[in-house]
């Protein structure tokens, strides 16, 4: 288990889209133990092996102690509800900045896990703003292209004088 060094906005790869996984090894377990380790280190709920600057399809949630991390694997979205949810996001990338997002509330998706099982899941509310946001950067799609051209560059001016 190891504490990875995490991309700090505005690096490119925070851009970058993921690759599929492929192989499920004991490389993938290894990554996902440092993401884990990674994110709750930074602290956060979420993180993708593209914060870690490895591209591939994986991202990992912890929303509570008590339920554990999630891992998944090649998600996709498969549905998501026309009913809005705002939320307070941010990033591991880019520590002390968030603004409100408007996602779908409720959404069903497929994955894998770390073994490569298919399995389908429904979420809402909090769990699937996580799940957008996760799967927008394994898609390169940073969360703060999420916002109006102005918030947006008024939160990175913000973040900047802060930094």
């Amino acid at each position: 288990m190891t504490v990875r060094t995490i991309l700090s906005y505005p690096d490119a790869g925070l851009s970058m889209a993921c690759e599929p996984v492929s192989s499920f090894d004991e490389n993938l377990s290894i990554l996902a133990q440092d993401l884990l380790e990674t994110m709750r280190a930074a602290p956060g709920v979420g993180i993708t092996a593209a914060h870690i600057g490895v591209f591939q399809r994986i991202f990992v949630l912890e929303l509570s102690s008590a339920q554990g991390p999630l891992h998944y694997v090649n998600p996709e979205l498969l549905w998501a509800s026309d009913d809005m949810i705002r939320h307070t996001e941010g990033s591991v990338s880019m520590p002390g900045a968030t603004d409100d997002v408007e996602r779908p509330r409720h959404i069903r998706l497929r994955y894998q896990d770390l073994t490569g099982t298919f399995h389908e899941e429904e979420a809402k509310d909090f769990h699937a703003v996580c799940i957008q946001h996760e799967i927008d950067q394994l898609d390169g799609i940073f969360w703060l292209k999420r916002l109006s051209r102005l918030k947006r560059e008024r939160l990175v001016k913000k973040w900047q004088k802060e930094k």
